[in-house]
């Protein structure tokens, strides 16, 4: 029997003054916003993860600051029903201004600042239903610490 394996993925949760810092990308099911997001890699630690894709989705230094949330999500994509669960760590933080000369990651079109109201008023437009989950929690001031996280050595020892 083959052993379920949910896709783990990271997620930047930035606020600035009650406007959340997303990005609008593209994917099979069309233009879609989200989060700052994207997969763990081999050896690297969920500060690590989020920290990058952060900075290669929205072209700024991201400094986490606390643990928001872990949710489980499943979606099956339309046209080639692909099942997916994603198992994805929500780390709160703040970024600072774009860095000059710095471009988007494919497929990403471009950032934008939205409200937890106007995001409610386009959930077709969510990639995730974790998105607004992750975005009320860290509006709710739900979290803790970043030091729950850990990661044993023998991680990064695997993939050098």
């Amino acid at each position: 029997m083959e052993r379920w394996k949910p896709s783990v993925t990271v997620a930047a949760i930035i606020e600035r003054e009650g406007r959340y810092l997303l990005v609008e990308e593209r994917t099979p099911e069309g233009l879609k916003l989200n989060n700052p997001a994207g997969h763990l890699d081999p050896g690297e630690s969920i500060l690590e993860a989020v920290v990058r894709e952060a900075l290669e989705e929205t072209a700024r230094v991201f400094t986490p600051t606390r643990v928001v949330g872990v949710y489980l999500g499943r979606m099956q994509r339309a046209g080639t029903g692909e099942d997916i669960t994603y198992l994805r760590f929500a780390i709160a933080g703040t970024v600072g201004e774009p860095l000059p000369g710095r471009v988007l990651d494919e497929p990403i079109e471009r950032t934008l600042w939205m409200s937890a109201e106007e995001l409610r008023a386009c959930t077709p437009r969510h990639r995730s239903p974790m998105l607004l989950c992750s975005i009320d929690d860290h509006a709710a001031g739900r979290g803790c610490a970043l030091d729950v996280l850990h990661m044993h050595e023998s991680v990064k020892l695997l993939h050098k």
